[in-house]
């Protein structure tokens, strides 16, 4: 694997593949797979055909998250990608719900090679790797699909660049691998998705994301939750905080640059303060190439949400600034 450096430029020139495979997946199928997940998770899945897909969010009845969820409707079936090492859990979770439904449940996570490709070239040697049209790649819709031998290929929105997931039964997964270098496509890191993540102002669940968090504080209205369907668990809370709050929450999840001047890395969970005054907390940290710095993600109260604010952190013991760059 190369330096980050070289990493990051492989992407801004070219294209980078990632490994997966740690991603945990559900299969729903069954005559009622759709109006059951309707009546759970925030966005619309009635409104999917074949081929589309959403990124939606499975809450608590007082409006807190119990996950999100990438959702990808194949027809017959739907696959809905929830948290690495948590797919047993959330199939018999959902399979509880069952009653008399049609509606059948499973972790299909060792079935699937899974693979993300990122990079300015993304459609064009993704399209070459795996015979698709390129300008067809370049204008699918956030998490809709077209579909290859054996599986599918589905836009994504983790980074500012385009990025694309490949999925493939697991036993074509070195093959697929294959195809990808053949076209130039070369791996890069974990650590460096992660600073595009952050980059991008894109929480993750277990990080930026908690059974404590409203969707709303994370800046996923417009990503995950429709406004105009029918009832969904929680939907109560989010009504009430839209309609009677106007959208108001607590505080908000928000990108933050440090200074050039923080050699150490900011860890996350530590205290954010404006002059003196505790205002919220990091949640991730990473050091991104494009800025040459440290960028996160975290929380701040609602007052000092705003892009442009100064905040403080003690990072070894020496007080370093960071300015919010944008609302997550």
């Amino acid at each position: 694997m190369q330096d980050m450096p070289n990493q990051y430029r492989i992407i801004t020139a070219g294209a980078g593949w990632i490994d997966r495979r740690s991603a945990a997946r559900l299969r729903f199928d069954g005559v009622d797979w759709a109006a059951f997940l309707q009546g759970l998770l925030t966005n619309d899945v009635l409104a999917l055909g074949r081929g589309r897909g959403a990124y939606a969010a499975y809450l608590t009845p007082q409006g807190r998250m119990i996950t999100d969820l990438r959702l990808y409707h194949r027809g017959e079936w739907l696959m809905a990608e929830v948290g690495a090492g948590r797919a047993n859990e959330f199939a018999e979770r959902f399979d509880g719900l069952v009653f008399s439904e049609d509606v059948h449940v499973t972790d299909v996570s060792a079935h699937h090679g899974h693979l993300s490709v990122i990079g300015t070239e993304a459609p064009a040697r993704l399209a070459q790797a795996l015979g698709l049209d390129a300008e067809a790649l370049s204008g699918l819709a956030v998490f809709d699909q077209l579909d290859i031998e054996e599986g599918f290929v589905a836009r994504t929105d983790d980074t500012t660049w385009p990025s694309f997931d490949v999925f493939t039964p697991a036993a074509v997964r070195d093959e697929t691998v294959s195809r990808l270098t053949a076209a130039g496509i070369e791996p890069v890191s974990e650590t460096l998705a992660e600073a595009l993540r952050i980059e991008a102002g894109r929480p993750a669940f277990g990080a930026d994301m908690t059974e404590e968090t409203i969707p709303l504080e994370a800046g996923l209205l417009e990503r995950a939750i429709s406004t105009t369907k029918g009832c969904y668990v929680g939907q109560e809370v989010v009504i009430r905080i839209l309609d009677r709050g106007g959208g108001r929450v607590a505080r908000q999840l928000v990108t933050l640059m440090f200074e050039p001047s923080a050699g150490v890395e900011p860890e996350a969970g530590i205290p954010l303060s404006v002059e003196g005054q505790d205002v919220g907390h990091v949640t991730s940290v990473a050091f991104s190439p494009t800025h040459e710095r440290f960028v996160a993600l975290g929380y701040l109260k609602r007052d000092v949400a705003e892009v442009g604010t100064e905040v403080k952190a003690a990072v070894s013991g020496t007080s370093v600034s960071a300015e919010v760059t944008a609302l997550a």
